[in-house]
């Protein structure tokens, strides 16, 4: 691809470093920016900014927050005896969506893969242990998608629970073996949480 401005060349290289996004795409978007007042682009440029500098973690469940404990870990109704265990944010919104659910969260941060270099010392896990120790966590559901790779991660951590008194379950088998969470409809996701199983059983099962 020849472009006539060095400027615009880079600008549509960063863009399509964006995942997803193609160089025609980029180019297509970048095209789009110049075209709009220079207000809105610089509003654009200052809410990347502050998503960058200024996020938080929550402290608790590792979800992204403006504040220290999310609205979710903070809210008094929510069921702290109950965590499902999720690979990241899209995750969460999308059980949250569901209205089905009212336990709270721990985000991992990804799963377990070899293949790119995840290890388990990668995620969020030995934090989940920890909050398991605590003793407030009766239940813990196991939600990440049904791949190779999610599984190996619940199996990792079912083993990391051994001697703790914590029940485990997994999502009912609405959602497609190999198919991410963030993409399942409501209803379906919605189901599957309250329809989960012992974890114990979704081993034997395989």
């Amino acid at each position: 691809m020849e472009f006539s401005s060095k400027l615009l060349e880079n600008a549509v290289y960063e863009m399509s470093q964006l995942p997803g996004i193609g160089k025609r795409t980029a180019l297509r978007l970048v095209l789009h920016l110049l075209k709009q007042p220079e207000e809105r682009t610089q509003l654009l440029t200052e809410a990347l900014s502050k998503l960058k500098n200024q996020v938080n973690f929550c402290k608790k469940c590792h979800n992204i927050s403006d504040t220290e404990v999310c609205a979710i870990c903070s809210n008094p109704k929510r069921d702290e005896s109950l965590v499902c265990v999720v690979e990241d944010i899209r995750d969460v919104m999308a059980i949250e969506n569901t209205s089905q659910y009212n336990g709270l969260y721990h985000v991992l941060g990804g799963k377990i893969s070899p293949m790119e270099g995840v290890g388990p010392q990668d995620l969020n896990i030995v934090p989940l242990i920890n909050r398991v120790r605590q003793g407030e966590v009766k239940e813990l559901i196991f939600a990440l998608s049904s791949t190779m790779e999610g599984d190996t991660t619940n199996f990792y951590i079912y083993k990391q629970l051994e001697g703790l008194d914590v029940a485990t379950s997994t999502i009912a088998r609405g959602i497609s073996v190999g198919d991410e969470l963030e993409y399942a409809d409501e209803v379906t996701l919605g189901r599957s949480i309250l329809n989960r199983i012992p974890f114990e059983s979704s081993i034997k099962a395989t």
